[in-house]
């Protein structure tokens, strides 16, 4: 169970704080929500019912600077999978996408960098679809990572480097 004050990084929306418990009622019955507001565009709410495990599920407190910074290091020991077939990749993709996980969403990343590398060496590049993967992985690390480690979102890729 998550607090009032609680900092969170919910699914593919980014960090977020849960600034109230409360029940609402929203379809015709009292239940009880998280109510988040996304610390990047607080303009936005996010009502997260309490005893919906899979909504729930995708709640997760942020990582701390020495998470960050082991997840980081665990990261420079390991190879990337390019997984040949499209179809395959973007089912994997997207699910590792959806689930938040930071371990895949770190390995994405690499992978997608260094095969972008590869590509632009041989005068080519990502297929659209793998440049949208990047995209959402990287907003969902970077942003949070910026946040934990009081960073701007264009000093983490450095700080990631730095850190391997």
């Amino acid at each position: 169970m998550y607090s009032v004050n609680d900092t969170v990084v919910y699914g593919s929306n980014g960090v977020c704080v849960i600034t109230a418990i409360e029940k609402r009622d929203f379809s015709g019955e009292n239940v009880e929500y998280y109510i988040l507001q996304p610390v990047i565009n607080p303009k936005n709410t996010f009502y997260v019912p309490t005893a919906n495990s899979v909504l729930t599920n995708k709640l997760k407190k942020i990582y701390s600077r020495k998470e960050i910074d082991s997840l980081i290091s665990s990261m420079s020991g390991k190879s990337c999978l390019w997984i040949d077939d499209a179809l395959k990749r973007k089912e994997i993709y997207r699910k590792i996408i959806e689930n938040g996980n930071r371990n895949e969403l770190l390995g994405m990343i690499k992978t997608l960098y260094q095969k972008n590398t590869e590509l632009l060496q041989q005068r080519r590049k990502l297929y659209s679809t793998d440049e949208k993967f990047l995209r959402d992985a990287e907003n969902i690390l970077y942003n949070e990572f910026a946040y934990s480690l009081n960073i701007s979102r264009d000093e983490v890729s450095d700080y990631i480097k730095k850190h391997i």
